[in-house]
């Protein structure tokens, strides 16, 4: 990198910082007026843009992977056409972070030309389709059609979302780099601004959803480890931590009336592993409610896709579940959050040994608890723990997998936006096999982050 593209660089890492913590919502450049008028839907771009996309996918991987599975043909694609789906045995990180990111694309696309989330989604299907059929000359599989077609709009979603929180609400920056930070974060809906303009990739009115953000950077430490079959491990890394929260509920006035008007969005990046976790679950369709004067909350159907790699297993879901979401205000100072859903999902799961790909797809039945205690402007407790029962018996030896995570951290403000957090990890995983017994792999991590928090402190709804 040169010394002409620092500045840049720092200004859309500004950017993305800024909308992550809103920290710079005083400097003076306004945000973007929303379109009141959003572009009329239309198919005909965001198909021709998938199209041109994966060809260009397809050329890509043709010059550069190495491998013949993208030399497709006339013939290649009469086969597919004709040809049973199949459950395929490509690397794991392209099946279940590759093939969503992919997905997110399409959805991306969809959504930025106008059409609302549905038919986005149906758009996304048919693309993920269209992939497998033209875009590889191997059988097309299942496993890709519901990492891509579903899991790619459950992602797209919330990337197309969040890219429009920080056009919407400006970051404090200049509107070049808004733009910047926002294509970073939902590549198709950059695209379509800076080619179509506001005909295309209208911002996106949040209609003043409260959301709660936090940026953490720090440090992991193995406290406890068994691993199984696994044989590679980073006892010590180090970690970069994003979450957001979007639309949580008790604002007066904000309603649930689209698809992930409500939704949590988590990434680690680490450097054990590129992505120890990427979590989106959003509430697909739904309603609020109250209970008393100190309760308001929202329950329905979530979509949600999990992908979870603690260095010694992998896990990554694609699932519907019934929850809800809500906030208790026990006093003045205390606030306690929490979610629970229970649903069933597509997963694929196994060891991570750094030696060869071993790992399988199943029915997921899952559960969900999530529980956060916030003590004024002071310092915030979060709770979470999942649990995912992966049946195996439909691709290779009969068995099962039953997966728990807990996820435990403390956070006390320092001064204005800026705290430190204690974290403790659990991951286990308990494998069943006909063929191999019985195994069990168990990591727990213990570390210390600084953590930068958003405008709204420890996100505490304002209701009340």
């Amino acid at each position: 990198m040169n010394n002409s593209c620092v500045p840049s660089f720092l200004r859309a890492m500004a950017a993305l910082l800024c909308f992550a913590t809103g920290v710079c919502a005083a400097q003076t450049a306004p945000p973007e007026t929303k379109d009141d008028t959003p572009p009329a839907p239309g198919y005909t771009v965001p198909a021709l843009e998938i199209f041109g996309f994966d060809f260009l996918l397809n050329r890509y991987n043709h010059r550069f992977s190495g491998v013949t599975d993208y030399d497709v043909s006339l013939d290649s694609i009469r086969r597919n056409l004709h040809s049973s789906w199949v459950v395929d045995a490509d690397p794991f990180k392209v099946n279940q972070l590759g093939h969503p990111y992919q997905g997110s694309m399409y959805h991306g696309f969809g959504r930025s030309a106008g059409l609302d989330f549905w038919p986005a989604m149906g758009l996304t299907f048919v693309g993920s389709a269209g992939w497998e059929i033209a875009g590889e000359q191997t059988r097309p599989s299942r496993n890709d059609q519901v990492a891509s077609g579903i899991g790619g709009s459950f992602l797209g979603e919330a990337l197309y979302r969040m890219a429009n929180l920080l056009l919407e609400h400006g970051g404090g920056v200049s509107p070049f780099w808004r733009e910047t930070g926002a294509a970073i974060i939902s590549p198709s809906n950059g695209f379509n601004r800076l080619v179509y303009g506001k005909n295309l990739g209208a911002i996106f009115d949040s209609r003043q959803a409260p959301y709660y953000s936090r940026l953490q950077v720090g440090a992991m430490g193995t406290a406890q480890n068994r691993s199984g079959l696994s044989s590679l491990l980073h006892r010590n890394e180090l970690q970069a931590n994003f979450a957001l929260d979007y639309g949580m509920p008790g604002k007066p006035g904000y309603q649930y009336r689209r698809p992930f008007d409500y939704f949590a969005f988590e990434a680690t990046a680490t450097t054990a592993g590129n992505f120890e976790s990427v979590l989106t679950r959003g509430l697909l369709a739904g309603r609020d409610y109250e209970v008393g004067k100190d309760y308001r909350g929202v329950w329905g159907a979530y979509g949600t896709y999990d992908y979870v790699s603690p260095q010694t297993f992998r896990i990554s879901t694609t699932a519907v579940s019934l929850g809800t979401t809500g906030e208790w205000r026990a006093s003045d100072r205390i606030a306690v959050q929490g979610t629970v859903l229970a649903g069933v999902g597509y997963a694929a799961v196994g060891a991570l040994n750094g030696v060869a790909e071993d790992y399988h797809y199943g029915v997921s039945p899952q559960a969900l608890a999530a529980l956060r205690i916030i003590h004024g402007d002071s310092y915030s407790f979060d709770l979470t723990g999942r649990e995912y029962f992966v049946n195996k018996a439909q691709s290779g030896p009969g068995g099962h997998d039953n997966i728990v995570r807990v996820d435990a951290a403390f956070t006390a403000r320092v001064k204005g936006p800026h705290a430190v957090t204690f974290k403790y990890l659990w991951n286990r995983r308990d494998a069943t096999s006909t063929a191999l017994g019985s195994r069990t792999q168990t990591r727990g991590t213990f570390g210390i982050f600084y953590t930068l928090l958003g405008h709204d402190g420890f996100g505490r709804a304002d209701w009340r």
